[in-house]
């Protein structure tokens, strides 16, 4: 993560939306992916880690980033797996289960948190007071700042909780969202709002204030361009430790259950493999969630790899087998017929 912050801030950048901390626990959520999954020990682990490898012991350092723990809250415990979708859950549950990552973040440093999109008990957490202000303010003490979950503030209407968007920028506003992050409802809505004392100013000052407090903490006052004058940004995103780092980091991630047959290490002496499924082969699908290009130096395919690894005496056969949602006409039959010519698969 610390090495995620320092080619990052190389770009400019100084706020990160992450770390994901949300508790999964139904397999068909894919944004599992972003957390650390099912257990909320692990979890609190993982979000604090991650808290301080983005945001380092300083702020102000030109390679530190706002940590932005999200989503707040209970967003992995969607009913039926479906993102935006609800979460019927007990109080309890909440408090042992699903909020102590965030607090264990807050506890590391974060001074952002993200709301999600998801109700909880009818209430959709950008605007619910009790998680936004009951929780965090008034029980937690916390000093920074929440922003929406891109347009959770307008999607208040799509909920049914708020009638108009107008209304919507209200209840989110007051709640305590304090950033509209893309639907640009606190733009168009606040001034009147505050105008007409729907908004009260000191709630609109607490807000400035929050947002404010935290920029100075990154220094952007002192020098906006912190970071920007460096060794150029190439020369960062492409440090031969960080590729080491992230080479270890994928060796450290794999978990083979069983080595049935002493299948592992293969022989490099003429191993016929078959390598099957929609991800074997090309590099489209590497790179992970939320990531827009391969920078400055493409990834190696799963075969490319087993090829250079093995050697000219042995050979990779790529089946795909099928689509990653849909069958291929005569997919499984080559697959099959894959598997019986290989040595490993």
């Amino acid at each position: 993560i610390e090495a995620a912050a320092v080619e990052a801030t190389a770009d400019g950048f100084r706020w990160t939306f992450a770390p994901m901390v949300d508790v999964a626990r139904d397999a068909r959520w894919g944004r599992g992916l972003e957390g650390a999954g099912e257990d909320a020990y692990l979890s609190r682990q993982f979000a604090a880690a991650r808290v301080r490898g983005f945001q380092g012991p300083d702020l102000s350092r030109p390679d530190a980033m706002l940590a932005t723990p999200k989503h707040f809250a209970a967003y992995g415990a969607a009913e039926g797996g479906l993102d935006y979708s609800v979460s019927d859950i007990s109080e309890r549950t909440l408090r042992e289960v699903y909020l102590p990552p965030f607090r264990a973040a807050l506890d590391a440093g974060a001074l952002s948190i993200m709301s999600a999109f998801n109700e909880i008990g009818g209430v959709p957490s950008t605007a619910n007071p009790a998680l936004l202000t009951g929780v965090l303010r008034d029980e937690w003490k916390f000093k920074g700042f929440v922003v929406s979950d891109y347009t959770a503030d307008e999607e208040l209407v799509e909920h049914g909780y708020a009638a108009n968007p107008r209304e919507a920028a209200r209840q989110a506003f007051m709640a305590g969202t304090d950033v509209s992050m893309q639907s640009g409802l606190y733009a168009r809505y606040l001034p009147e709002l505050v105008a007409s004392g729907e908004v009260p100013m000191a709630r609109l000052d607490d807000a400035v204030r929050r947002v404010l407090r935290v920029k100075q903490r990154l220094g952007l006052f002192d020098d906006p361009m912190r970071g920007l004058d460096g060794p150029p940004a190439a020369q960062r995103t492409e440090n031969p430790e960080f590729i080491a780092l992230a080479r270890e980091s994928a060796r450290r991630s794999i978990v083979m259950l069983k080595n049935e047959r002493a299948l592992l290490p293969l022989s490099k002496a003429g191993t016929k493999i078959a390598l099957i499924g929609p991800f074997a082969e090309g590099t489209v699908d590497l790179m992970g969630a939320w990531s827009l290009s391969p920078g400055q130096s493409a990834p190696v395919g799963v075969d490319q790899g087993l090829r250079a690894a093995l050697g000219a005496d042995s050979s990779v056969n790529v089946v795909r087998g099928s689509g990653i949602e849909s069958a291929l006409p005569g997919g499984i039959d080559a697959a099959v017929a894959a598997a019986r010519r290989k040595d490993s698969d």
